[in-house]
């Protein structure tokens, strides 16, 4: 065996493709594997080097080139090297100047993951938070998703500033959001977090020079674009739906927080600050560690009691909404829906509690299987009179995914004695097609349809309209957010059946059947607690 043969063989095991460069850059020699199977090594003889990179990295190469002197080795030097038809390839270039072949220069390039495409023209834009977070939904609920996911990070400080070049801004930014997009795991995972700040799912087993490739991408368009990457690795583990509820979580709590200055440690201390709370919430739901406090609901023609909403209270924290929309998020709600019944139904049962009615809230996405109807019939088999003191509302705070489905559960309660309420009625857009499509006895009129009811002609309008379509259903209706008498009693003209509000009495942690006097605020319009 020669010695060049040997000689080669060391240089193989150390890298891919060797180039004997001239003064100037030429190529004058190459063997190993070129930078795709279309272009062989061989085929790069007579180009120039600063031909087959960018332009980031023609200048790389051009510095390292004026400083080397014989008998010395370069540094690496990170390169995206052309593969054809759009596509570059990661490398690292070592460069050895040794005397006997100068001025010649000798360069070993070694491979940094397969070519990739630089920039697919019929790319998509960068998504919207809320449509990057539903496509990264789509990815990590996807059978056979990919355990080495991670969510990538890139700030491009000068992209808002080329919005003032016109066209050629407007092309460069057009470029980058695409360039974004083709990296992403599938394509089309890129959302666009603030005007300079990026955040895409990518595989990490797939190498790509991201911060390196937009940088070309601006010096191509005669731009400087100071580029940053990282990455922050998820753990899709046994359960990517929980990974994938956590990462939406905590990108939420990015964007409210602001704090995408260092978005890798504020996603990580989001994402650790969920996973936390998430598993403080199972405990408390397991250990039943919640209160339920009782605002009474009142018949408006006769100032009764007629039943109780039970609503829970979580100790640490008054933002009881955004608690419950966290357990939607992670998909804990089923089981807290169901301990808040069985507290509702333990206090039904302590001696004194006469004829008490409770409404207890359940979430939509607790009722996308069997499992919540079920166990609310089990737990009120042996006592099935208590059912007719027991009421469902439904929340509209998580959608729900299949409508009809949810009806046939919900009409399983109702034939068992249970009454169903929508709550919150008119606060989402589902509203009306909840009404149509699911059997109810009532409706809650939200809030915002009550404020202004004694100044506003228009609220008011709107409201009777409300209350007529309620009757025409049959349909029981009640109203939230009473505050004053002069509200209850326009309420009761209209012909709304029941309130609920501050007038009558807050949330108490025992059912109060016995309210306060409401002629006060008849007089000042004072709110009452």
């Amino acid at each position: 065996m020669s010695i060049r043969t040997r000689l080669l063989g060391f240089a193989f095991a150390a890298s891919d493709l060797l180039v004997e460069l001239a003064p100037g850059g030429k190529i004058v020699f190459a063997t190993g594997s070129g930078p795709s199977k279309d272009i062989p090594a061989e085929t790069l003889v007579g180009l120039s080097i600063f031909d087959g990179v960018g332009k980031a990295s023609a200048k790389a190469v051009e510095a390292v080139l004026n400083k080397l002197t014989p008998g010395t080795r370069s540094p690496p030097v990170e390169l995206l090297f052309a593969a054809g038809d759009n596509h570059v390839r990661r490398a690292s270039v070592r460069m050895f100047l040794m005397p006997d072949l100068a001025p010649n220069i000798s360069s070993a390039v070694t491979w940094e993951g397969p070519a990739y495409l630089l920039h697919d023209p019929q790319s998509r834009p960068a998504l919207t938070p809320a449509a990057f977070l539903d496509r990264a939904r789509d990815i990590l609920s996807a059978p056979g998703v990919s355990r080495d996911l991670a969510v990538s990070f890139v700030d491009i400080q000068g992209l808002q500033a080329i919005g003032a070049l016109g066209e050629a801004g407007e092309r460069l930014n057009t470029r980058v959001q695409g360039a974004l997009q083709a990296a992403s795991v599938d394509g089309n995972s890129t959302g666009q977090l603030g005007p300079e700040k990026f955040a895409m799912l990518r595989d990490r087993s797939i190498d790509v020079d991201l911060a390196g490739e937009v940088r070309e991408l601006g010096l191509s368009e005669g731009q400087n674009l100071d580029v940053r990457s990282v990455d922050v690795g998820i753990d899709v583990g046994g359960d990517a739906l929980n990974t994938l509820r956590a990462l939406r979580f905590a990108v939420e709590g990015c964007l409210k927080e602001g704090g995408l200055d260092r978005p890798e440690l504020t996603f990580t201390a989001a994402l650790a600050r969920t996973l936390k709370n998430a598993s403080a919430f199972r405990s408390m739901v397991r250990d039943r560690g919640f209160e339920l406090h009782y605002q009474p609901i009142v018949d408006l023609k006769t100032g009764a009691v007629h039943h109780f909403e039970a609503l829970a209270r979580f100790q640490g924290t008054d933002d009881t909404a955004d608690t419950i929309h966290m357990a939607e998020e992670l998909a804990l709600i089923d089981s807290f829906d169901v301990a808040v019944v069985e507290k509702a139904l333990s206090r039904l049962r302590q001696p004194g509690a006469g004829l008490l009615k409770f409404a207890v809230n359940v979430s939509g996405a607790s009722l996308a299987d069997d499992r919540y109807a079920q166990s609310v019939l089990r737990m009120t088999a042996v006592r099935p009179v208590e059912r007719r003191r027991l009421i469902i509302e439904v929340t509209e705070s998580a959608a729900l995914a299949d409508v009809d489905a949810a009806n046939r559960r919900l009409g399983a309660l109702r034939a068992a004695g249970i009454k169903v309420c929508i709550d919150d009625f008119g606060s989402g857009s589902a509203s009306y097609d909840y009404l149509r499509r699911l059997s109810v006895d009532a409706v809650k009129i939200d809030g915002k349809f009550i404020e202004g009811v004694e100044t506003d002609p228009r609220a008011r309008t709107m409201l009777e309209h409300l209350v007529e379509l309620c009757r025409s259903l049959k349909v029981e209706s009640i109203a939230e957010m009473v505050e004053t008498q002069a509200t209850a009693d326009i309420l009761r003209d209209l012909g709304v059946d029941y309130g609920q509000g501050w007038l009558f009495g807050k949330a108490e942690i025992e059912p109060r059947t016995r309210l306060h006097s409401t002629e006060p605020a008849r007089q000042t319009g004072a709110v009452w607690g």
